[in-house]
């Protein structure tokens, strides 16, 4: 075998991939790393619960959107496909802002669909397709309990002096969901009257 041979395979060994690896967990969830970001500790805590919480269910809501994206049919499938999927990546883009808030307070985000799934408030749909009423009640349901939820956060990192938190609940989550309700409260209307 020539030098230029094995030259070869030994770079194509060092590009294989390493897989079944395995290792301790580097940072467990529920535990903070303290970081210098002139917050108490017990507050970063408090706001990594809740701002899980939140995430659980704007996964969950995010998903929703999605779902009746794929699953919509009727008179008024073309708006509502476009209208849960645009709702869908603003959903996306808070979900993205909620878990890099938790990773800048020091905490762990949840990640996976079966924790996901075991956090949330919100009720789970069936798998099957429902009527674009029903659909529209679940998204209207799971606003409502994010919203609430935001308030109570907001006021509450108020309170203990999280201002990014509070900033990010009032600015991003409240405000983005608030909007995406009215539309869907004239979807609702609309399917209530029947098609025209």
């Amino acid at each position: 075998m020539s030098n230029r041979q094995l030259d070869a395979d030994a770079i194509l060994d060092r590009a294989k991939p390493v897989i079944h690896q395995q290792a301790h967990e580097i940072h467990p969830y529920g535990h903070l790393v303290r970081l210098p970001i002139a917050l108490a500790e017990n507050v970063c805590k408090e706001s990594v619960d809740s701002l899980n919480q939140l995430l659980a269910d704007t996964i969950t809501l995010r998903d929703l959107y999605k779902k009746h994206h794929w699953q919509v049919a009727g008179p008024t499938f073309y708006q509502l496909h476009l209208l849960f999927d645009k709702h869908f990546d603003q959903q996306s883009e808070l979900v993205d802002a909620i878990a890099e808030r938790i990773q800048l307070l020091g905490g762990v985000s949840l990640a996976m669909a079966p924790d996901v799934a075991e956090t949330t408030l919100i009720p789970r749909p069936p798998k099957g397709r429902e009527e674009v009423p029903v659909q529209v009640s679940r998204l209207l349901h799971a606003h409502e309990v994010v919203l609430k939820e935001a308030r109570t956060m907001a006021r509450r990192a108020a309170e203990v002096g999280d201002d990014g938190t509070n900033d990010l609940l009032v600015s991003n989550i409240i405000r983005t969901n608030e909007l995406q309700v009215m539309p869907l409260v004239h979807a609702e209307d609309s399917e209530q009257v029947g098609p025209t």
